[in-house]
């Protein structure tokens, strides 16, 4: 698995920029951040909660802390994500 990322570390959140090549597939993980991201290119398909769920351009998604999800790439993405600490 490879891509780029690049992390803005702000106070009570991190901004990050990342692309990914077609075929990029990232397995079951969690966060304990709160993400908000938006998809600026290509499109996410996000499993989570027993879901599988499509975000394309100027589309918006939500990962609460703590629950597992995946996401698959497949085509070349760009996104960018927002972290917010917890509590």
């Amino acid at each position: 698995m490879f891509f780029d990322a690049y992390r803005l570390a702000a106070n009570g959140a991190d901004v990050l920029f990342a692309s990914y090549p077609a075929g990029t597939r990232i397995p079951l993980h969690t966060y304990d951040t709160d993400n908000h991201g938006v998809i600026i290119r290509g499109e996410l398909k996000l499993f989570i909660e027993g879901r599988t769920e499509r975000y394309g351009v100027g589309d918006w998604y939500h990962v609460p802390a703590g629950v597992e999800h995946a996401a698959e790439f497949d085509q070349e993405t760009y996104e960018i994500e927002f972290w917010f600490e917890v509590g």
